[in-house]
């Protein structure tokens, strides 16, 4: 099954989500995150990313050149993300994901140093 809906991308984002607060590289940059107020943006973004929907106004590369993240973090994060879209799906959207992940963790990375 491939992402097609918005259930999907939701599925996707709370899957992935959970991995990254159990994550011993990742957890410290979440535990004083408000997930009521995170999940529904991020949701939005990757449903922005995935699905073409509008809504998403958020510049994502300003709200992380305030954390200290490394290249292992941007790794870590990748790993996961792909891992959970692996586990998940199968298909072009799923395959687009992947991409568009690597793509905002370069960009990110590219606009720290």
């Amino acid at each position: 099954m491939d992402i097609r809906t918005n259930k999907d991308v939701e599925l996707l984002v709370n899957t992935f989500y959970s991995k990254v607060v159990e994550d011993d590289i990742l957890a410290p940059f979440f535990k004083n995150l408000d997930f009521n107020i995170h999940m529904p943006k991020m949701i939005s973004f990757w449903a922005f990313v995935l699905l073409d929907e509008a809504g998403y106004k958020t510049d994502v590369t300003e709200k992380h050149m305030k954390m200290r993240l490394k290249k292992e973090h941007f790794d870590q994060w990748l790993l996961l993300f792909n891992e959970t879209v692996d586990t998940l799906f199968k298909g072009e959207k799923a395959e687009l994901a992947k991409q568009r992940a690597f793509l905002v963790g370069w960009t990110i990375q590219s606009k720290m140093k």
